[in-house]
């Protein structure tokens, strides 16, 4: 009888394995896209429903009607905080310079501490990457009153393009478009301080082999360096990681809160209230927890027909 092979479970990719710094993600590449355009936006996970569309894809189930998990998030409006100016160094980019935004939210004194006085505008020569710093508004859907803020990048160096962005409010509708394709990054739902076989897999062992039941096993040339190699599936912290997952579809981006609402609302989170964006399949973090959304790294081809949605659940999640 064969041998059944079960290779070490946990991706050597993500390590160490520890928790993030902040609940919510920081971007540190952002694609290389063209145009006047912001590349980010932001917004709370609501939950998870069903719907069903009219299969457009190449698979068998082509043309049918089929069923797929989704993922809400809702997207209140952006407002700008500030327009940075970076200059490349040899040690990553410097902050040269800086404009604030005029009529800041009294809000934004519960995350930083608020500028005295308003900045005079000067004209910037040289400078080589433009970011927009913004923040969000959680208080229009009734979640908290401290915002998020963070930097989103822009397509292009148009000092007017970017300045005209101060004085308005971003939507999700002026970045994205449905049927398109976008990255998530999110922290992921924390479970503390885990043994190897939950957060590795790991196989039991009968209980006469060894002293220990639930560890990584026989070491042999793993303990030949006179210490425990890093690479042993060992205990540790499990969640609260920060995670990003490529390509995922937007199936829709609406404002009609009654065509995504259930009876009783959202376990958890309660009614959408503003504007709100559908994706395909789902995403790591808790409810109510900030998700970041970018323009696509490694885009893959999509059929530029939208999917035509039949139908979307509004059955209860209270489980009556």
């Amino acid at each position: 009888m064969s041998k059944p092979k079960n290779p070490r479970h946990g991706s050597m990719q993500f390590w160490p394995r520890k928790r993030a710094r902040r609940i919510y993600p920081r971007v540190r590449t952002w694609a290389d896209v063209d145009g006047n355009r912001l590349l980010g936006f932001a917004g709370y996970k609501v939950g998870m429903t069903h719907l069903k569309l009219r299969d457009n894809s190449n698979s068998t189930t082509k043309g049918q009607l089929i069923s797929l998990p989704v993922s809400i998030i809702e997207c209140p409006p952006l407002k700008p905080f500030s327009l940075r100016f970076y200059k490349k160094t040899q040690s990553g980019l410097k902050l040269v310079s800086e404009i604030l935004a005029k009529n800041l939210d009294k809000e934004l004194k519960r995350k930083i501490s608020m500028p005295k006085k308003e900045s005079e505008e000067k004209e910037i020569k040289e400078f080589d990457v433009l970011r927009l710093n913004v923040y969000t508004q959680p208080k229009l859907i009734g979640l908290k009153k401290k915002p998020e803020v963070f930097e989103v990048a822009l397509g292009s160096n148009d000092l007017a393009y970017a300045k005209s962005l101060l004085e308005k409010e971003i939507k999700i509708s002026d970045i994205f478009e449905e049927g398109k394709l976008v990255d998530t990054h999110s922290v992921s739902k924390a479970k503390g301080f885990q043994g190897p076989v939950k957060r590795f897999g790991v196989n039991l062992r009968q209980k006469k082999s060894e002293k220990v039941k639930r560890g990584p096993g026989s070491l042999g040339a793993w303990r030949g360096q006179q210490h425990m190699m890093y690479r042993v599936a060992h205990a540790g912290q499990m969640g609260f990681h920060t995670r990003t997952e490529y390509n995922k579809l937007i199936l829709k981006i609406g404002k009609k809160i009654e065509e995504i609402n259930p009876k009783g609302g959202f376990v958890g989170y309660g009614l959408v209230k503003t504007d709100y964006i559908v994706l395909r399949g789902s995403i790591p973090g808790v409810k109510k927890r900030l998700i970041r959304l970018t323009m696509p790294m490694k885009p893959k081809k999509v059929l530029e027909i939208v999917p035509e949605i039949i139908k979307i659940s509004l059955k209860s999640k209270q489980g009556k």
